[in-house]
């Protein structure tokens, strides 16, 4: 009897390893989750990680602690993401740059596009050529032209960043060199904007529009091929003087290497569901961005496209991160 108990007990297991194969085999979540954020408070990535947030635990049924790890143009935090279990509990946020070229700013034999993988997309949004309300141009053909015959700088988010590869292309499109400034993240480049401590900067909608609003700032164009629906008034750089000049920020989430598809999938469907909820939508947009709710598979090619892009610009201007 005790020898029957025991096949009877191995074929259980053999049959459960057999239906779980590909799949976890907890009840995911079973603690909270943590999202490391590649940038700092006050910043775009930051708000819409915050709007979601609260979404996003009632459809996991766990607490989504959100974690600000700044630098190397979003690298930390994407580095200790895939360095993390493969458990789904700890993900992370980062915007294409650290996602699609950051192996062209890592030591050689690294890509962390092999250790991570994708979840969804979860906002983007055009950037804003902007300066302090003393500047006497309106457009992004003013600055070129103040450019040739002064010596100016332009504030960016962090070295690595695509605001900092946004203001590389511009130098190189427009045949300026304003000197490049560096902050930690966008929230501190208003500040001197406001301040006129940096003669201009690129900025995006969530970090700036309040300050444009309340006319602390001036916005001279837009980094998308199109307006924005947020700044109609405002020209695009490309119908400034810069044709082709296309640039559009955008981040999404991001697992280990080696998470099981159940996982994602439940990950991807939860922040699915709340980026397609009418009042997240409606959140979303009165800061000037849009939601990116994609498939892993669709951000995946996102992320790739971005990439080749970006590369080129990096590799002609030596951009390395923090």
């Amino acid at each position: 009897m005790p020898s029957i108990t025991r096949a009877v007990a191995t074929l259980l297991i053999v049959c459960l390893s057999i239906g779980l194969a590909g799949t976890s085999v907890w009840a995911f979540p079973d603690k909270p989750i943590r999202l490391l954020i590649s940038f700092p408070p006050g910043g775009s990535t930051d708000a819409m990680a915050r709007i979601v947030q609260q979404g996003v635990e009632k459809l996991l049924g766990q607490p989504l602690v959100l974690e600000n790890r700044p630098g190397a143009g979003g690298l930390i935090a994407i580095d200790a993401v895939a360095k993390s279990a493969p458990d789904g509990h700890v993900i992370g946020l980062g915007g294409t740059a650290a996602l699609g070229s950051s192996h062209a700013f890592q030591a050689k034999g690294q890509d962390v596009r092999k250790d991570v993988v994708p979840v969804t997309g979860l906002a983007g949004s055009p950037f804003i050529l902007a300066a302090p309300t003393s500047f006497q141009g309106n457009s992004a053909r003013d600055v070129i032209a103040a450019a040739k015959v002064q010596k100016l700088t332009i504030g960016h988010g962090g070295n690595g960043t695509l605001m900092h590869l946004t203001a590389e292309m511009f130098n190189q499109m427009a045949a300026i060199n304003l000197a490049l400034v560096p902050y930690r993240g966008m929230a501190p480049v208003v500040t001197d904007l406001i301040g006129s401590h940096v003669s201009f900067g690129i900025i995006d909608p969530p970090s700036g529009m309040s300050a444009i609003e309340a006319g602390k700032i001036k916005p001279l164009a837009v980094t998308s091929l199109k307006r924005s629906p947020r700044l109609p008034d405002v020209p695009t750089v490309a119908e400034s003087g810069v044709p082709g000049f296309e640039s559009n920020g955008s981040f999404g989430i991001v697992v280990p290497a080696g998470t099981p598809a159940d996982v994602i999938a439940k990950l991807n469907a939860a922040f699915v569901t709340v980026l397609n909820d009418p009042a997240i939508v409606k959140r979303i947009r009165e800061l000037g961005a849009e939601p990116l709710p994609m498939t892993p598979a669709e951000f995946s090619r996102f992320v790739e496209i971005e990439a080749r892009k970006w590369i080129k610009v990096a590799a002609s201007s030596n951009v390395k991160p923090d």
